[in-house]
């Protein structure tokens, strides 16, 4: 049945879109500081920064607002695609007002914020940008005639959001008034508000990309009761329900949306996969940060004063004591580019990119 949906929803693209083959020309990008390119950096009003040593050392050799030692999985499937990284939208906005850009980028946008979910209260004292914001100022730019109609069809849009949104259930102030599944509901339920919306605005081929396994994130270290030598089962078992919905929330856009198409990224398994095999995808350490202090250089943020950093961070599948490194980020996008089934479905992003959708 799923198979048919998707052909049947190729046959309803191909009388809509436009012949692109592999050239995507631009990438629209939401969610957190996964994806975030340094959104937050030209955010006056938020704390929630990476805009500073040793972030970006490893490849841009400065830091850029983004929460590695590197390179994302948007920079990545950029430079597969073949097409420059998306700048922040709060910088191309920056450069029109400072008159040094005429109009907003040709290669899409990054609408990303580093601490924001798809809860609007998550982190909310933090001055982050929430999901239900950047798809106000996608709409905006829409709406003005900033963003070209075509592009917005031939583009690939990303969505990857909510590790903050559960990590942050597990605070030990202000407990959660929700049990586990209403709150991971909730969160769905934003979610698919995000989808409408984004669909509504000619969205065509969009990527929804699950949640690592945030219980084994560093950083658990900083929460009561949270185990140390293994995984945090409680905050794994909430992630993989909302992985789930969100899975059943892609399958449902061609039927809801005729001319759409979503893939699923599967980022949880592949990371575990790391976990379990580590020397096999070139880690020497799945469990520690390369860049923090303390149990498992997960009490104190990289780049902060006391920081220790280690040799090789490549070798690391943790930078910091929440976010991946530049080589966790580098096999994640092989695997969602041309992955199999088990990695992203229906089909991978190299399929999506490829895919020939003729105008008649």
């Amino acid at each position: 049945m799923e198979k048919l949906v998707f052909f049947a929803s190729l046959l309803v693209m191909s009388s809509t879109s436009l012949a692109v083959g592999f050239n995507v020309p631009a990438i629209f990008i939401f969610g957190d500081s996964i994806f975030d390119a340094g959104n937050n950096h030209y955010n006056n009003n938020c704390s929630a920064q990476a805009d500073f040593p040793p972030y970006g050392s490893n490849f841009f050799h400065h830091p850029t607002g983004r929460f590695t030692n590197g390179r994302t999985v948007a920079d990545f499937i950029s430079e597969f695609i073949g097409i420059p990284l998306q700048k922040p939208f709060l910088e191309a906005q920056l450069e029109l007002v400072n008159g040094s850009r005429k109009e907003y980028p040709s290669n899409g946008m990054n609408f990303a914020s580093a601490g924001s979910g798809v809860l609007r209260a998550t982190n909310q004292d933090l001055g982050v940008t929430p999901i239900q914001d950047q798809l106000q100022q996608f709409k905006t730019l829409v709406q003005q005639n900033r963003i070209n109609k075509e592009l917005i069809q031939e583009s690939l849009f990303f969505f990857e959001s909510g590790s903050n949104d559960i990590f942050s259930y597990f605070y030990p102030f202000g407990g959660p008034t929700l049990t586990p599944d209403a709150y991971v509901q909730s969160m769905l339920s934003e979610v698919t508000a995000f989808i409408d919306q984004i669909s509504k605005l000619g969205a065509r081929r969009i990527g929804l990309f699950s949640l690592g396994p945030v219980g084994c994130v560093p950083a658990r270290t900083l929460l009561p009761g949270a185990p140390v030598n293994k995984c945090y089962g409680k905050m794994n078992r909430m992630v993989k329900n909302y992985n789930m919905g969100l899975e059943n929330l892609g399958r449902s856009i061609p039927i809801n949306y005729p001319g759409s198409f979503a893939v699923y990224g599967a980022v949880y398994k592949t990371v575990q996969i790391f976990r379990a095999n580590p020397k096999r995808y070139g880690f020497s350490d799945v469990t520690n940060a390369c860049c923090g202090d303390g149990t498992l250089g997960g009490l104190l943020q990289c780049g902060k004063e006391g920081y220790k950093l280690c040799v090789k961070p490549n070798e690391y599948l943790f930078w910091d004591y929440f976010h991946p490194s530049e080589h966790t980020y580098k096999l994640i996008s092989k695997a969602l580019w041309s992955g199999s089934h088990s990695r992203i479905r229906p089909v991978n992003l190299k399929t999506l990119a490829n895919m020939t959708l003729i105008q008649h």
